[in-house]
């Protein structure tokens, strides 16, 4: 009796996915001086429980959750985890100039390390309450870089984190058109 063989196969190409971000430059990476309190402050959004790489990983879980269902909202999606991979590398070389050390922890008041873990992403299991967490995720995002924006005197910084909100606005707008399809 012969053995009958199945593959299984995503369909869903990714080629030629780009980054979901608005059609403006990003201003230079460069600071004034180097301020080891404002490369805190931006490891944070680095990587803290609200932070690009919270927001990466929680991205690239529902595009593998959506690849085999929905491949249109699959690809946007990914398009938003290319972007937000752009912000985390701009911060990181942020924090660089600024004379931090990019890591995935963020200090407490005390000093103390706390490494970014999963247990900062939201993973909904159906693709309605996926969307509405990144929307959430994405607001915070924005609430937190304008906080370090009003506390943050060095204007080449905040002038990046100004243009990373652009795109976090964008991304609402196009999750929120991915859920009014739901």
């Amino acid at each position: 009796m012969e053995k009958t063989r199945k593959t299984l196969k995503n369909e869903c190409s990714m080629s030629g996915i780009r980054p979901a971000v608005l059609e403006l430059p990003y201003p230079p990476i460069e600071v004034m001086c180097r301020n080891r309190d404002y490369a805190d402050m931006l490891q944070y959004d680095y990587c803290g429980s609200v932070s690009e790489l919270s927001a990466i990983t929680q991205y690239i879980n529902n595009e593998n959750r959506m690849c085999l269902t929905d491949c249109r909202f699959a690809r946007t999606i990914l398009g938003i985890a290319m972007a937000e991979m752009m912000h985390l590398q701009k911060l990181g070389e942020l924090i660089c100039l600024l004379g931090g050390e990019v890591e995935f922890s963020v200090r407490q008041a005390n000093g103390k390390p706390v490494m970014w873990t999963p247990a900062c992403l939201t993973l909904a299991q159906n693709k309605k309450r996926m969307l509405c967490a990144n929307i959430e995720s994405e607001k915070e995002a924005i609430a937190q870089y304008k906080a370090h924006i009003s506390r943050i005197s060095d204007e080449c910084v905040n002038a990046v984190l100004r243009r990373i909100i652009k795109d976090e606005e964008y991304h609402i707008i196009l999750l929120q058109a991915m859920l009014e399809e739901c």
